[in-house]
């Protein structure tokens, strides 16, 4: 009777150890540089940095007429493939707004490229502004709203 409780509990102890390496044989993937979804609402440099990256223009750059604006996006930063852009003059007049469009399909945690296109009326040399890349937020939560201030020179 002892010689077959102890070949139950090997079995047992056997069939816990496959049990454990089939978890972690069979366990998701980490998403590289996912970002934890507490943080996504969280209106800091940092979470925007994690949710949005732009190409062109960069910082500071100066921008001419036509203003391609190209990068790329978390899919949580767009709701249906796009998420708004507005470039406003040194006052903060509206110049022109458009929608960024994914390039990629865009309901997923990683990047996704995304491009947009702004016609504005022609500004003074060497005058200012900034191009603002908003968040999509069907909610209208505050606590949802997102976006990336880029300065730009004409």
């Amino acid at each position: 009777m002892k010689c077959i409780w102890s070949w139950f509990g090997i079995l047992v102890v056997m069939l816990v150890v496959i049990w454990i390496g089939f978890q972690r044989t069979h366990a998701p993937l980490p998403i590289e540089n996912e970002v934890p979804k507490w943080k996504i609402s969280a209106e800091t440099s940092q979470a925007v940095a994690q949710m949005i990256e732009v190409t062109t223009p960069t910082i500071n750059a100066t921008v001419s007429q036509p203003l391609t604006v190209t990068g790329r996006a978390r899919g949580g930063w767009y709701f249906e493939a796009s998420f708004p852009v507005e470039l406003r003059d040194s006052s903060g007049a509206l110049l022109a707004q458009t929608i960024a469009q994914a390039q990629w399909p865009w309901m997923t945690d990683t990047f996704v490229p995304f491009t947009a296109t702004l016609n504005y009326a022609p500004q003074p040399a060497w005058s200012t502004g900034t191009l603002t890349l908003k968040r999509s937020n069907p909610s209208g939560e505050p606590q949802n709203d997102m976006s990336l201030v880029i300065p730009v020179q004409f």
